[in-house]
């Protein structure tokens, strides 16, 4: 304990002390901490993904950045649309590549998107590219070069990962020019745009350069932050705009960094002065109070060695990880889990999770967290197992059948559970209850099964929720049934374009009720179609151009469909 000149420590004073910080201990470790699990959402099609975005058009369409420069576009329950488009004259080898895309926050009437990637010169480039006519293909004649940064000598050390903030202004983190040391000093010389954050008035021009410099950045040019040594991903939180950065480090220590939006500009976070929270080299580097430290830091040992920068939850299907920041080590696939622990301070979880190569943490519009392995070429959603219910569930899986899909279930113990309630989706966001079996409250477990009766041509997603007889409830992870089912009852055209949805229904029909649903999961229209057959008329000329579901809900079985209207 350290000493304050002058002052006499009394024995019961000191013992007081211990107990009172002993009491703070144990306050802020007993938080319950959230068991992550990664559930599948994209198995294949891709090669080394390196990024997921969202357009922020309400479209709910996810795209999925290539390190060889191909983006590609996906619906919201993850069914492949189309080459998004292919980025030209690009370089991919090592830690080269299409590294990062961000929509603008005005998309969806403009039509622009912002790239960044090195260039066959190896130089870090960021392009502007506007959509075409077709929503899920960009014109590629469309782009722009808006700056190329000279990036000399090495080809590590890129960076860079791009967000606009909410003033508006695209911000870009780059690499520190790469070698070892960073020798040239580039961090810390507000003369180069390497080792940086750099903000970018992206509004103001539409001819070159395309941007002008914010009247605000502190030292009157792109530079905003400096003293970063690969921060290749970072991220806003979608709710406070506070920052936060995952830092590579050199030898010994990776690094987490966190501004705050409130924070004043040129935050210095101290490479190469600094790896950490100890020192590098500390020629020419002003004292400690000059720069911001790292909120965790972790050694660089076999096998951990590079810090993937994350995101701060925000969605609603996980309570229990709300504002929680999400990280990892890309090779020992250690995630890193830290909240505030309210007095100015943080608490940090870790967890081990399979797989490894996390290169990126995406959310989609409605917050919904996604983890990108490279090394996989997969991509999955970031799930919670909710609570220490007195149950283990060893096994979840569905099969198609010709009937449906057969769900199947497996536990290894069960003491004072209630049930299970079965819930579908199309988008793996959104859930709806179709079924309940009772608990059977086995010690040594049992084996459940329930068969969903559904007719769909596409992408379905299931979890149960499992619920103890005092009310306390957890999900498991969500599993991902491909289905070509295209018998009656059939909806026609898929294509809308004269206001009206034909809906055919056999004469064993026993559908019920018809409902026209947004992808977003919002009722538009609901009618009771029972004891009907043949086709029926359901008007569709209020709906705007997009995407929307037909389902019909029987006693028995279910229907969906998508449908476009244009």
């Amino acid at each position: 304990m350290e000493r304050i000149p002058g002052h006499i420590y009394h024995p019961r004073s000191l013992r007081m002390i211990l107990i009172l910080l002993s009491l703070n201990f144990i306050s802020k470790n007993s938080l319950t901490q959230p068991d992550l699990l990664l559930s599948p959402v994209i198995t294949t099609g891709l090669n080394l993904p390196m990024q997921l975005v969202h357009a922020g058009d309400g479209s709910n369409r996810i795209f999925i950045v290539q390190k060889q420069g191909t983006i590609r576009a996906y619906d919201a329950a993850f069914n492949f649309l189309s080459d998004f488009v292919t980025v030209s004259n690009l370089s991919s080898t090592g830690e080269r590549g299409l590294l990062s895309m961000a929509f603008h926050p005005d998309y969806v009437n403009n039509g622009l998107f912002f790239v960044y990637y090195t260039n066959t010169a190896g130089d870090l480039e960021l392009a502007r590219y506007q959509v075409s006519s077709d929503p899920d293909v960009a014109d590629a004649s469309t782009k722009e070069i808006v700056i190329t940064i000279p990036h000399p000598t090495n080809s590590n050390h890129n960076g860079g990962e791009l967000h606009f903030g909410n003033d508006g202004f695209l911000y870009l983190s780059t690499g520190d020019g790469g070698g070892a040391g960073d020798t040239p000093d580039n961090a810390q010389n507000t003369s180069v745009l390497l080792g940086k954050i750099l903000r970018f008035d992206v509004n103001t021009s539409a001819t070159a350069p395309f941007y002008t410099i914010p009247a605000d950045n502190p030292f009157g040019n792109e530079i905003f932050n400096l003293g970063l040594r690969n921060p290749y991903r970072w991220s806003f939180d979608r709710q406070t705009n506070d920052m936060w950065i995952g830092d590579v480090g050199q030898d010994s220590w990776e690094e987490i960094n966190f501004r705050a939006s409130a924070a004043t500009l040129a935050t210095n976070y101290g490479w190469r002065c600094y790896e950490g929270n100890a020192t590098f080299n500390t020629t020419g580097c002003s004292g400690p109070s000059s720069y911001v430290f790292p909120v965790h830091t972790y050694a660089t040992q076999n096998p951990s060695a590079s810090i993937t920068g994350g995101i701060v939850y925000r969605g609603t299907a996980y309570p229990l990880l709300q504002g929680w920041y999400i990280s990892a080590d890309f090779y020992s696939g250690v995630f890193y889990k830290i909240v505030s622990d309210g007095s100015g301070g943080w608490n940090v979880s870790t967890q081990t999770i399979s797989p490894t190569g996390i290169v990126d943490f995406g959310e989609t519009e409605n917050g919904e967290a996604f983890a990108v392995s490279l090394t996989a070429n997969s991509v999955y959603r970031i799930t919670v197992n909710a609570g220490p219910l007195p149950l283990s569930l060893l096994q979840f899986q569905g099969l198609p059948v010709n009937n449906g899909v057969q769900l199947n279930w497996h536990t290894a113990m069960e003491e004072n559970v209630s049930q299970f309630e079965i819930e579908y989706g199309l988008d793996g966001n959104r859930f709806t209850k179709i079924g309940t079996v009772a608990a059977k409250n086995q010690p040594s477990g049992s084996i459940y099964h329930y068969l969903h009766p559904v007719t769909y041509n596409g992408s379905i997603f299931y979890r149960l929720k499992m619920v103890d007889r005092d009310g306390r409830f957890t999900y498991s992870g969500i599993i991902n049934i491909k289905l070509s089912n295209k018998t009656a009852p059939l909806v026609s055209p898929s294509v809308i374009t004269n206001g009206v949805i034909q809906v055919y229904l056999p004469s064993n029909s026993d559908y019920r009720v018809v409902e026209l649903i947004t992808t977003g999961g919002v009722i538009i229209s609901k009618s009771n179609i029972n004891g009907r057959t043949g086709n029926i008329s359901v008007p569709a000329n209020q709906l705007t151009a997009g995407v929307y579901i037909v389902r019909l809900t029987g006693d028995t079985k279910y229907a969906v469909q998508k449908i476009y209207v244009q």
